[in-house]
């Protein structure tokens, strides 16, 4: 049975760490971690999550853009457990977007990332995967592989006055204008 796990908050030495590549996939301790990072990406709201977030020094994310009260207008796409995840850059273009992170709790900063990326992993099952992500999801595979080179968001804030409080985010922006 799958367990919640606390999230790693700021502060916290291991995300600060990079994480380590996986080496064998079809493990015990492989398939629980993926089951309990799922668990606890859905009981906690949000549309990504890397291991290191729930104290797990390794290279395995799930991207999971859906609806969600944080994020009311994100595109749905299914969750996808990502191991030893690489992106590569398919445009130059960068777009500043607000962003918040579940280790972060009460904050949201303006971010510029990559709106058009490639990506190869290792799925779930052990097969190699490539995906294009564009926007939102684009964003949040960045957001979490950052967590996997011991880098949060904050360390991406090219101007301090580009963080705000998320009541603040949420006065300024409405969830109909998100």
């Amino acid at each position: 049975m799958p367990q919640l796990k606390a999230i790693a908050q700021l502060g916290e030495p291991v995300l600060r760490l990079t994480a380590q590549g996986i080496q064998q996939f079809d493990t015990g301790s492989v398939r629980s971690l993926m089951a309990d990072m799922l668990h606890t990406l859905n009981e906690s709201g949000g549309v990504g999550l890397a291991a290191p977030q729930v104290h797990e020094s390794v290279r395995m994310i799930i991207v999971a853009s859906r609806p969600t009260p944080r994020y009311p207008h994100a595109p749905e796409m299914p969750a996808t457990i990502m191991i030893n995840p690489e992106f590569c850059v398919l445009s130059e273009a960068l777009e500043k977007d607000w962003e918040g992170c579940l280790s972060i709790p009460g904050i949201r900063a303006l971010i510029p990332r990559h709106q058009n990326i490639g990506v190869t992993f290792t799925d779930a099952e052990g097969l190699l995967q490539q995906l294009e992500l564009q926007g939102f999801p684009a964003r949040v595979l960045q957001h979490e592989i950052d967590h996997l080179d011991g880098l949060v968001y904050l360390d991406r804030v090219e101007n301090n006055r580009d963080i705000i409080s998320e009541t603040e985010f949420f006065k300024l922006h409405a969830p109909s204008k998100i």
